[in-house]
């Protein structure tokens, strides 16, 4: 296993800011996903840590050792990318080998390895197929036992499953869990799906900007945003109260307490933290069916824009909510 620590690292495209100061730890045998919109510089980041891209500024350590200026092949890495760049003239067996034997392994011994890590991800039989003989979630498979083979310490994967269908994608998720546990790598996932971070991460990173602007494990990140932006990335309604009395805040009926003297309180709580009843007032705007009920999309005078709940209601219809968990942001 490896602790991957990334320090104050910069760089820029022409004049535009990619990284700007990135400070990250990935701690050893864990998975990390950084999340963030397009354009936030989680792709740059991974390239930065593999040892792809060189930084204009900053250090990346593995477990305490300085591999900044070492280059990609030296680092004991292991990618996959979401153009997966499988040999299309190569069988499974071959695309997952010749690595191997580029390293210098013999190919007897490379081929016995390829072959294990094939029966770990439950692709024995396939050996002999070609790319194109196989289905999109072979091919990535295929794509993660090439990257395995090596037995690296360290996997980055930058977004590899977005071409997936919803169940395939989960399907590959739970997988990628269950070899974490079997092999011990340290990962860092870099996708812009929120649920995909949080059905795959231990951790997780918000980038925005070429800045992770909140880290921590899943469990804290969620609960606790802490700002406006991370708490609508993931998900949630932002709403503004307002001072009705000393450390009482309030919109509608809905009221909570918080400490006083702040004049104005946003606060954020997830679809899911929603039922009706007294409190905040709303008009369905647009509904959508969502497993055994609907979503649906709210207007409400103390929110901005449109909120979520998850309520059975029709588009017109006026009535209220009741928040059953919120958390403050700034």
């Amino acid at each position: 296993m490896a602790e991957i620590r990334v320090v104050d690292v910069r760089k820029r495209f022409r004049g535009t800011k990619a990284l700007d100061g990135v400070n990250l730890t990935a701690p050893d045998g864990m998975i990390t996903a950084v999340l963030g919109p397009s354009g936030s510089g989680k792709t740059t980041l991974l390239r930065v840590i593999a040892g792809l891209e060189v930084p204009d500024g900053g250090r990346v350590y593995f477990d305490g050792a300085d591999v900044t200026d070492t280059p990609a092949s030296e680092r004991g890495v292991g990618m996959v990318f979401q153009d997966l760049a499988l040999f299309p003239h190569m069988t499974v067996l071959e695309n997952v080998s010749f690595g191997l034997e580029a390293r210098g392994m013999a190919g007897r011994e490379a081929r016995a390895r390829a072959r294990e890590v094939l029966e770990m991800l439950r692709l024995e039989g396939l050996e002999h197929r070609y790319p194109h003989q196989l289905s999109g979630g072979q091919q990535q498979r295929v794509a993660i036992a090439r990257a395995l083979a090596p037995d690296p310490k360290i996997l980055l994967l930058d977004e590899p499953f977005g071409s997936l269908d919803a169940k395939l994608r989960e399907e590959l998720l739970w997988e990628m869990r269950r070899l974490r546990e079997e092999s011990g790598f340290t990962a860092i996932h870099v996708t812009h799906d929120q649920s995909e971070a949080m059905a795959i991460a231990d951790r997780l990173a918000v980038m925005n900007e070429g800045r992770i602007v909140r880290e921590g494990s899943v469990e804290e990140v969620v609960s606790d945003p802490q700002t406006v932006f991370v708490a609508s990335f993931l998900g949630a309604n932002v709403v503004e109260l307002v001072e009705v009395a000393p450390g009482v805040y309030g919109a509608g009926r809905l009221t909570v307490r918080y400490e006083e003297g702040l004049g104005k309180l946003r606060i954020g709580f997830y679809p899911e933290d929603v039922g009706l009843g007294e409190g905040l007032p709303v008009v369905v705007e647009a509904v959508s069916r969502w497993r055994s009920g609907y979503r649906v999309k709210v207007r409400s005078e103390f929110s901005e824009g449109e909120i979520e709940v998850w309520l059975p209601k029709v588009p017109g219809r006026e009535f209220e909510v009741e928040v059953r968990r919120w958390f403050p942001l700034s």
